[in-house]
């Protein structure tokens, strides 16, 4: 069964993934380790979590951000 999330949630997901993928081709990135610390707690503090999501809902939500980025890739 496909979740849907709030558009916001998927996109600091996708932003989160973006900001670790920098930071693992040029470590010792202060700067990059403080966004990617940010962008996890925005979403682990979203409202979206407050109905005691699993495991596999947060798994479900780096999927679709995974999708979702590497289908702008390839329409841009």
């Amino acid at each position: 069964m496909a979740r849907t999330f709030p558009p916001d949630l998927v996109q600091t997901q996708r932003e989160r993934t973006r900001t670790y993928e920098a930071l693992a081709r040029t470590p010792f990135r202060t700067v990059l380790r403080r966004r990617l610390q940010l962008l996890s707690c925005r979403i682990g503090s979203h409202p979206y979590w407050s109905a005691g999501r699993s495991a596999a809902d947060r798994t479900e939500l780096l999927r679709q951000a995974r999708t979702a980025e590497s289908q702008e890739r390839r329409t841009a």
